[in-house]
C-alpha cells in the first residue's frame, strides 16, 4: 500500500475496495475500475 495514496502500488484499489470487491455487484466493480483507470491518470 502506498501511504501517499492509500492505493495499492500493484492494483491501484484502497483496502476498501479491496475488502468489498468479492461481494461487490457488477455496477460497483465496474465503478472501481473507473476509479482506477482516473488514478492511473493522474
Amino acid at each position: 500500500m502506498n501511504a501517499a495514496t492509500g492505493w495499492c502500488d500493484g492494483c491501484w484499489r484502497s483496502i476498501d475496495e479491496i475488502v468489498a470487491w468479492g461481494r461487490a455487484s457488477d455496477a460497483q466493480k465496474l465503478a472501481i475500475w473507473e476509479q482506477i483507470e482516473a488514478r492511473q491518470r493522474r
